[in-house]
C-alpha cells in the first residue's frame, strides 16, 4: 500500500509519517528531507533554496524524480511531502492531509528548529507563499484545494500518537485488513 501524507510546514506530517511507517513497518520517503539534503549540498538555507527554486524548476523535479523512483520500486511506502497528495495521487492508495493553526505550527517549528516564535512564523509565511506560487506555476496545483484527500486531520490539539491511531483506524476501515494493525497501534 502507498500512503501519502501532505500538509503545510509544522502540521506534524513528518512526525506522523515516521511513527506510522514504524507502526506499519513501511519505508518512509520524506520530500522535505530530500529538499533539505539538496539545500545542504548547495550550501543554502531551506528558505534560500525555496527562493532559488522559484526560477529553477529542476530543484522540484529532482525531488519528484527521487520520490517516483521509490514509488516504482516499493510496495509498502509512506510518502511525506507538502504536495505529494496532488503529484502522486494516482499512485497512492490513501492520501492524508494534516493541518494545524498557524500559531501552533509556528510554535512547533520554533521548538524543532530552536528559533524564536516570530522567526518561525516569518519562515512559515514565506515558505507557504513561495509554495503556493511555485506549485501553481510548475504543476498547476492549487494547494488550497483539498478535495483529492481521503482523510483530513486538524492536528492543532492532537498528540502524534492520537493522529497515528486515527489514521490506523481509518486504514482498517477502508482496507478491512487487520494485518495492518499490531497490538500497540490502536492501544497506544
Amino acid at each position: 500500500m502507498i500512503i501519502v501524507i501532505s500538509g503545510p510546514p509544522g502540521s506534524g506530517k513528518t512526525s506522523v509519517a515516521k511513527d506510522l511507517a514504524n507502526q506499519l513497518s513501511y519505508k518512509l520517503v520524506s520530500a522535505g528531507g530530500i529538499f533539505r539534503e539538496i539545500a545542504k549540498d548547495m550550501n543554502l538555507s531551506v528558505i534560500d533554496l525555496n527562493i532559488f527554486a522559484q526560477t529553477n524548476y529542476n530543484i522540484d523535479k529532482m525531488v519528484d524524480k527521487k520520490i517516483y523512483e521509490y514509488i516504482s520500486n516499493e510496495k509498502n511506502l509512506i510518502i511525506e511531502s507538502h504536495i505529494a497528495g496532488w503529484l502522486f495521487r494516482e499512485y497512492a492508495d490513501v492520501a492524508i492531509y494534516l493541518w494545524a493553526s498557524l500559531e501552533v505550527r509556528a510554535k512547533r517549528i520554533a521548538t524543532r528548529d530552536n528559533i524564536g516564535y516570530e522567526e518561525a512564523l516569518s519562515q512559515i509565511l514565506k515558505r507557504e507563499y513561495m509554495h503556493y506560487k511555485r506549485f501553481k506555476k510548475i504543476y498547476g496545483i492549487d494547494i488550497n484545494d483539498l478535495s483529492i484527500f481521503d482523510l483530513i486531520i486538524n492536528t492543532t490539539n492532537l498528540k502524534i500518537n492520537d493522529i497515528v491511531r486515527t489514521i490506523m483506524v481509518y486504514l482498517l476501515s477502508v482496507t478491512h485488513n487487520s494485518d495492518l494493525l499490531n497490538k500497540n497501534s490502536i492501544e497506544r
